[in-house]
């Protein structure tokens, strides 16, 4: 995987004239590789390019855009924003927590989950709301959440 990533990254960097000034962009491309941005990637970057490691974490860190860390095949992100809290989201919140058996911004021990609360996600017609991947649920309620779960993992054992 290492040489992999490495050939990856190296060919992402030579799309871009001036990779200190499209830095941004590059931690896209990195990220829709890795599928975040891995300590090793910004070693890399930072051989390829000589932008320090500190200035990449700079950037990456302070862009909600950017993870850190992996997140699982099913990346579930509730919604927290004014429509969806007053709305019940932190309760969905807890129900994603207790059904998933981990803590926000962890992964499940099969890979196949991930969550995190984020400040918006623009569906407040639908709230409460979340979404996995690129799909929206909203009206939610405790059971609806369990039920959402209890179909992908199904649709995963087959």
């Amino acid at each position: 995987m290492s040489d992999n990533l490495s050939q990856q990254v190296s060919s992402i960097i030579a799309k871009y004239e001036n990779p200190e000034e499209s830095l941004i962009a590059v931690l896209q491309d990195v990220q829709s590789v890795q599928g975040y941005i891995s300590e090793f990637a910004v070693k890399i970057i930072t051989e390829l390019t000589g932008i320090p490691s500190s200035r990449i974490m700079g950037v990456a860190s302070f862009y909600a855009g950017f993870r850190l860390k992996p997140v699982g095949k099913y990346r579930i992100m509730v919604c927290m924003g004014t429509a969806c809290h007053v709305n019940g989201a932190e309760r969905i919140g807890d129900v994603v927590k207790r059904v998933l058996g981990i803590e926000e911004g962890d992964i499940t021990e099969d890979g196949l989950f991930s969550w995190e609360e984020v400040a918006c996600l623009g569906c407040c017609s639908i709230a409460p709301a979340m979404m996995i991947n690129e799909t929206a649920y909203g009206k939610l309620t405790p059971d609806k959440v369990q039920s959402i779960i209890a179909t992908i993992r199904e649709e995963e054992s087959r």
